[in-house]
């Protein structure tokens, strides 16, 4: 059962039972330390229904901060649960007057790597254990120093979990970029595909005209000088012959114009072939039924800058979901996409967004870029090309 679970949800349920866990002391502390004993301990008196109450909220917090471990983008409740893991754990250990809330932090510790850049996550461990310091500082038998360097030591040990949730993350990220790239590699060779199959046909049918068709006319001329020179039987199997022959030579015309029309690269299915599978972003994708294209080097054009986009809703603007939609008008293709990102007041044009321009404008294309702060990024491109019927 476990091999079927993924690594970020191991973690998961890993920190569940770790809390679970931590729940058993508070119970037999409640069932044989009772609170009419308190003034045979050293130290204030355990507040159990304090603590119990803590914990729980820990447990409900860390059930909903880790839920699309991995799979979703960081939202500023999240950061919020993150506090509430942090204060209800230190409170666990404030009114137990135990190290029971530091077991926590250390749970806390794993979460903290998915859900902040390093260096803020790094000053967020640091200061929740310092925040320790006077905790321990109330339980009975504890100096200043004594207490910092119990703080200090399951700093240590919440270091630990720290990295662990760091290389988690890290190979989940290295794991999404495999999978688009897999799928920007499918939607190439599919497009290259339909290139080799268009260009196939257009050699075959420039053979057939070509060859045969040569070939064709000049028998068929020679029957019809036959027809003139024969006389009897022998002239009817040259007429014969000659229809036969005017016949297939209908026939190889009307197959190399059939040939000739379907010169359209299916565009949808390499489309298609990209936007499928993209970890941590839902794409919806609305095309026509028949989406060909003449031009391959157009058809790459659009590919390339779909890619683009993608690559920007998943890695720079935080997006969880991506709207592409293609029209096709007269004498252009339309590409409209749309994010739900964090957006910024002003598009300042990367690599990629300059490349994507590049392209177009080689193609006498061109794009328009519409944003705002919260708002995501909209694009519309519009690319000039024939369409095949």
């Amino acid at each position: 059962m476990l091999t079927r679970l993924s690594h970020t949800q191991l973690l998961r349920y890993a920190g569940l039972f770790t809390w679970a866990v931590v729940g058993i002391p508070l119970v037999l502390n409640t069932l044989y330390f009772p609170v009419s004993d308190a003034e045979e301990l050293v130290g204030p008196a355990p507040d159990m229904l304090g603590a119990t109450i803590a914990y729980f909220i820990f447990g409900a917090a860390y059930w909903l901060v880790t839920r699309g471990f991995g799979v979703r983008r960081t939202h500023w409740y999240d950061i919020l649960l993150l506090g509430a893991l942090t204060i209800s754990a230190i409170a666990v250990s404030k009114l137990t007057g135990t190290g029971l809330g530091s077991i926590l932090l250390m749970v806390v510790s794993g979460v903290i790597p998915w859900l902040m850049p390093l260096w803020i996550g790094v000053a967020w461990l640091v200061l929740q254990h310092v925040a320790l310091v006077p905790v321990f500082e109330g339980i009975g038998g504890f100096t200043p120093m004594a207490a910092a360097l119990q703080a200090m030591f399951y700093a240590g040990y919440s270091s630990f979990t720290f990295i662990t949730g760091l290389v988690a993350k890290q190979q989940a990220q290295a794991r999404e970029d495999q999978r688009r790239l897999n799928s920007e590699l499918r939607a190439t060779r599919a497009l290259l595909a339909e290139s080799s199959r268009m260009s196939e046909r257009l050699r075959i049918s420039r053979e057939l005209h070509d060859l045969l068709g040569h070939h064709l006319t000049a028998l068929s001329l020679n029957l019809e000088v036959a027809g003139h020179l024969t006389e009897g039987r022998a002239h009817d199997h040259v007429k014969q012959s000659h229809t036969l022959a005017k016949l297939l030579l209908t026939d190889v015309r009307e197959a190399v114009s059939e040939m000739r029309e379907e010169r359209g690269i299916d565009l949808g299915v390499a489309l298609r072939t990209l936007v499928e599978g993209v970890p941590a972003l839902d794409v919806v994708l609305n095309l026509p039924e028949h989406l060909q294209v003449e031009d391959p080097e157009c058809a790459q054009v659009l590919l390339r800058c779909t890619q683009e986009i993608v690559t920007n809703a998943v890695r720079h603007a935080g997006a969880s979901h991506l709207w592409l939609r293609v029209e096709l008008e007269p004498g252009m293709i339309r590409l409209s996409a749309r994010d739900d990102g964090r957006g910024s007041a002003q598009a300042k044009p990367g690599n990629g967004l300059n490349g994507m321009r590049e392209r177009l404008a080689a193609c006498g294309g061109k794009v328009d870029i519409i944003t705002s702060p919260g708002q995501g990024f909209a694009l519309d491109i519009r690319l000039p090309l024939e369409v095949a019927p």
